[in-house]
């Protein structure tokens, strides 16, 4: 499937009304959360990037990615990754981040950063294991409520995800060659692995798992402790924590 897909640089506006369009039918939506073409332009010309996805003449998905700099750091934001549903766990999503990453390495950018949904678990497989980010940050309610069904009318909770390009962990990552820590100093948070379906059928339970999570990554992470991996089970999966230091 990934050997149909191309990639390229959001070349016109027509190019952007794609983008704007794969967000109505990736997440549905409204217009007031709607990331407009001006934005992406925006983003061209102040050192950022889109690109898009085809598959042939379809537009499958979009990246989209801002210049920032905080503590003397310059690294790029990326804002917005999307895949269409059919498209999805088909690779467009992986090649769409390697093609990020070869830009970065190529202009001199030592990092990429993203926030992800920590109840999403596909999604924290494949940044923490598939990718190799680590996770320094927990923004409670970083959006505020959206109008996209997926999020289900829950606080829009992020982790930051710190995808270091040329480090070792990175490498290892994407050949398929990282380990999971363990020891002493590692700890685990479990999550219920069918967390994406008790949201449709025990959404008051999801209230309860995200407030907890909340909790006990947030105690963690002021305590010296990142996210750094992420084991997946039949019944339970887990994030894994250990002490950590640039």
């Amino acid at each position: 499937m990934a050997s149909s897909i191309t990639i390229r640089h959001c070349e016109s506006h027509e190019d952007l009304k794609l983008c704007v369009q794969l967000q109505r039918e990736i997440w549905g939506y409204d217009e007031e959360d709607l990331v407009p073409a001006a934005m992406f332009v925006v983003a061209q010309h102040t050192g950022g990037h889109a690109f898009c996805a085809f598959e042939g003449d379809k537009p499958v998905g979009f990246a989209l990615a801002y210049s920032a700099e905080a503590h003397g750091h310059r690294y790029w934001h990326s804002h917005m990754v999307g895949v269409l549903p059919e498209y999805q766990n088909r690779g467009v999503g992986r090649l769409l981040k390697l093609r990020q990453r070869e830009e970065g390495l190529k202009a001199g950018v030592k990092s990429i950063q993203w926030t992800f949904d920590p109840l999403e678990l596909r999604n924290a497989h494949f940044n923490l294991a598939r990718l190799g980010v680590v996770v320094r940050h927990y923004i409670p309610n970083c959006y505020g409520e959206t109008t996209s069904p997926l999020h289900g009318g829950l606080p829009t909770d992020r982790f930051v995800a710190e995808w270091w390009l040329d480090s070792a962990r990175v490498e290892q990552a994407l050949q398929n060659k990282l380990a999971v820590s363990g020891g002493p100093s590692v700890l685990e948070v479990p999550l219920p692995t069918n967390i994406s379906e008790l949201k449709t059928t025990a959404p008051a339970r999801v209230q309860e798992l995200q407030a907890g999570l909340r909790k006990s990554i947030l105690e963690r992470l002021a305590s010296g402790y990142a996210v750094t991996g992420f084991r997946r089970g039949s019944g339970t999966s887990q994030y894994i924590l250990e002490p950590y230091e640039d």
